[in-house]
């Protein structure tokens, strides 16, 4: 019994049971933990304490009858048979206003250490999306500030929108641009697997002041964990349903997601899954699904996610594993082509390729009709550019062909442009590029 300084007595509260296990094997990615199975189940967080008091975090990833798996957040060199292990509650987060601006870790932390205000709902690493018969439409176009998006492949509320590129080919610069344009209430931006020196200079060049004003940045750089990628990006999407709850419009930017499912794949052979194509296990396209649909269109009552997940596709190749697999899930695909980077065009959008399911619902008859003029223009243009370039096309052969050629070098131009326009105005400017020439007729080939 504790008794006050007014003399009252109080029940002392007991504290918290503590349970302990210990180090049995230890391997480069994990470490085996005896003693604690009666305790754990998958995710459970445990806790190393080293011989000079020092503590190391994991989580575990698989269980045996007598012992269970972890995978730990930093290396496993420090560990050694016969450390105790603690089996830990995870820690609870509470998104709230003061996070925006802010540049988050996995446990919510800003980069200089300290831990940004609280809000008082508590945010589920692991939630479910919404009921997909419940869930609302699309809703009208977002105003991304990149033309060429906001009128040839339009990102509606709620749409979900994959970004393939190489490496080298403007992705991240285009994400910024999104980001510090967009009429989204909050832009939650997730940088998962990003080299550590890079990160830095998103921030402060590509995101800038203005990008910063509303978003909220989570980062987990390359050297980490393949858990603490993970971790990361389910505290960015568990953020953006937070926002999307309270009845915000959400931007959710996520690059990339090829990491995150090289992440995935990591833990899930180290747990003893059978590799598949490219190693990547079949449980790894079910852990891609189900980040992919926690974004998306919200309940009646709440806000949306619209969200733009990058996707690194090497030599362009669009039949990669992860490419393959996300296309069926998203609904809508940018491609960025190194060719076209490689002319000095950015952003290097490849139009004939990419494809917005939003379209033609998105988009007014007028609207539609300007849009499938532009594209037969690229079309027409892009096919004969090998005899056009060798000197051996003749004007006046193809009309068609000729106002392609008449049109291109300003409609390259206008899918390359930097300025940033409302949706409207951005119609208006692709209009007048192509001109009062004739428009084909509805149901003609494009």
């Amino acid at each position: 019994m504790t008794y006050l300084e007014d003399g009252f007595a109080q029940a002392d509260i007991p504290a918290p049971t503590r349970y302990f296990g210990r180090v049995e094997k230890v391997t480069d990615q994990s470490v085996h933990v005896s003693g604690l199975n009666h305790r754990l189940g998958q995710g459970a967080l445990i806790e190393i304490e080293k011989s000079d008091g020092a503590k190391i975090r994991g989580e575990v990833i698989a269980l045996e009858n007598t012992r269970a798996m972890a995978t730990l957040y930093t290396t496993t060199a420090d560990v050694r048979i016969g450390q105790r292990v603690e089996h830990i509650q995870p820690t609870q987060h509470y998104p709230s206003a003061d996070w925006i601006g802010k540049i988050l870790d996995y446990e919510g932390r800003c980069i200089d250490g300290t831990t940004p205000n609280s809000g008082a709902k508590r945010a589920k690493l692991d939630a479910l999306p919404p009921s997909a018969i419940l869930r609302k439409a699309l809703g009208p176009r977002l105003n991304t500030g990149v033309a060429a998006i906001d009128t040839f492949l339009p990102l509606c509320q709620g749409q979900r929108t994959g970004l393939f590129a190489g490496s080298g080919v403007g992705k991240s610069t285009l994400l910024g641009t999104i980001a510090r344009s967009n009429n989204a209430d909050v832009t939650i931006i997730a940088l998962i697997g990003e080299r550590g020196r890079e990160v830095r200079h998103f921030v402060e060049k590509v995101m800038g002041p203005e990008g910063m004003k509303k978003s909220i940045v989570f980062v987990a750089t390359s050297d980490m964990s393949a858990a603490i990628k993970l971790r990361t990006a389910q505290l960015a999407i568990s953020t953006a349903e937070h926002f999307r709850d309270e009845g915000k419009q959400v931007l959710f930017l996520f690059d990339s997601l090829t990491r995150y499912a090289e992440a995935h794949r990591t833990i899930a052979l180290n747990a003893g899954e059978v590799p598949a194509l490219k190693a990547f296990p079949p449980s790894t396209f079910r852990a891609l699904a189900a980040l992919c649909e926690r974004s998306g269109p919200g309940l009646d009552n709440s806000g949306d996610i619209t969200a733009v997940f990058s996707v690194l596709v090497a030599g362009s190749n669009m039949e990669e594993p992860v490419a393959d697999m996300v296309r069926g899930i998203l609904d809508g695909h940018v491609i960025l082509s190194r060719e076209i980077a490689e002319r000095g065009r950015y952003p290097a959008f490849d139009i004939r390729r990419s494809v917005s399911r939003s379209l033609p619902d998105a988009a007014s008859p007028e609207e539609n009709r300007t849009l499938q003029t532009a594209r037969e223009y690229i079309m027409r243009y892009e096919e004969a550019e090998p005899i056009i370039q060798a000197g051996l096309y003749v004007s006046g052969t193809d009309p068609k062909l000729d106002m392609a050629i008449a049109a291109y070098p300003e409609l390259d131009a206008f899918i390359g442009t930097e300025e940033v326009l409302p949706i409207e105005a951005a119609f208006e400017k692709l209009s007048k590029v192509l001109g009062p020439a004739p428009r084909p007729e509805a149901g003609s080939e494009t």
